[in-house]
């Protein structure tokens, strides 16, 4: 079934990476087989998610974990957790939390937007949140003064997206906190390479995506002490229960983690530094073009290619490039997280040979495009913006807008 075809849906060659606004991942064979050998039966969901709760452990090092509808249904619901325990008078009580320690400390330089602020994520739960520090420089002390008898947890992120330096470390975080026996709860969105690290740096309660990475259905796995992750589901039957996940969640949780479990990492990173090294070199001859391998900022085992552009020799520059490829057929969405500062990013994980091969074939075709096309780009999208500024390529081709005068 071409679901495209069907739906008269754009199709998409993803080298951005395992992002939400582009449907998570490409699910996995084996993964998707259990998720679908799911669908036509019936099974007790509290008994599903006891026997997930095993398979988490096992492949994190986890007491104890369960699975969530996603990463933010998680954070959500972890916070929730730090508040209530076990107490069901507490959960029914959500998202009032008069009588409880209530606030969430969350250091400035980790006031991340995944899609929505991680500040409403938190705010969802009833907790309300305490920043600590500036963006680019929080110290201990910022730290030790904010907490208190009010202080439910401590919420840590580990993204690209937070400041890559001025920020205190998970494992002194861990321990400030603990001193005062209060629990962290670890946004690890994209993490579940790193996930087992995270886990033994001390952390109470870690959350991963099952569709980043992990390459599985869409859902979260949380991961943690076994009272705190066991007070996270229990959640479902207050706050949780419009952020359930389903059966084929679940399974497809189980299955990722197995999957992944018995993979050869060094031969995956081997295969995409094959397709990352073939781009380099495909498009560093280019004029204008400077390449390189460009390392995961958090130390996941993959990279990714860099391409910096010299607007001035190429006669257009890294945005002009990203929309004009965002706005072809198939749309190719490269990681132009940082196009405004020259560059874009290539990833080549959820890439074909095929696909590699079209990109760069359209990238040098832009790029030797004659001067009078370059310049009907550079005059197409100027100004150009959409509504979304986390997924600035998530609109469809002919969607985003042109804002005159800017």
């Amino acid at each position: 079934m071409d679901l495209y075809e069907k739906y008269q849906l754009t199709r998409i060659i993803n080298a951005c990476g395992k992002m939400t606004h582009l449907a998570g991942a490409a699910v996995l064979p084996p993964i998707a087989a259990q998720a679908t050998a799911a669908l036509p039966d019936f099974f007790d969901l509290d008994e599903l998610q006891k026997r997930a709760g095993a398979v988490i452990a096992e492949a994190t090092g986890a007491e104890w974990g369960c699975v969530t509808a996603c990463t933010a249904a998680g954070i959500t619901l972890g916070i929730a957790a730090c508040m209530t325990g076990a107490d069901r008078g507490k959960i029914a009580q959500l998202p009032e939390t008069a009588g409880m320690a209530n606030e969430v400390v969350i250091q400035r330089g980790h006031l991340v937007n995944f899609g929505a602020p991680i500040t409403q994520t938190i705010r969802l739960s009833g907790a309300r949140v305490v920043e600590v520090g500036t963006v680019n420089d929080t110290e201990e002390y910022h730290l030790e003064n904010a907490l208190s008898e009010h202080t439910a947890a401590v919420v840590f992120v580990v993204s690209h997206h937070t400041t890559r330096s001025g920020s205190v470390s998970l494992e002194r975080v861990v321990e400030i906190a603990h001193a005062r026996n209060i629990p962290v709860v670890v946004d690890g969105a994209a993490q579940s390479f790193l996930i087992r690290r995270i886990v033994e740096a001390g952390v109470d309660l870690a959350i991963c995506s099952n569709h980043k990475y992990l390459s599985g259905t869409t859902a979260g796995i949380a991961c943690g002490r076994r009272d705190l992750v066991e007070a996270v589901a229990l959640q479902s039957r207050g706050i949780g229960r419009p952020m359930k996940v389903g059966k084929e969640g679940i399974f497809g949780a189980m299955a990722a983690l197995e999957y992944r479990m018995q993979l050869d990492v060094g031969a995956w990173q081997k295969e995409q530094d094959r397709k990352m090294h073939h781009i380099i070199d495909r498009l560093a001859p280019l004029p204008g073009v400077a390449m390189r391998v460009e390392p995961d900022p958090n130390g996941n085992p993959f990279s990714r290619a860099r391409l910096d552009l010299n607007a001035e020799a190429t006669g257009i520059n890294a945005q002009t490039l990203a929309y004009a490829l965002a706005d072809g057929d198939p749309s190719i969405r490269l990681r132009a997280h940082h196009a405004e500062e020259g560059y874009v990013q290539i990833d080549a994980i959820e890439m074909t040979d095929a696909d590699v091969e079209l990109t760069c074939e359209r990238i040098q075709a832009l790029l030797e495009a004659s001067p009078e096309a370059k310049q009907m780009l550079n005059e197409r999208y100027a100004g150009t913006t959409i509504p979304s500024q986390w997924s600035w390529l998530g609109s469809a081709p002919g969607q985003m807008r042109h804002i005159t005068g800017v």
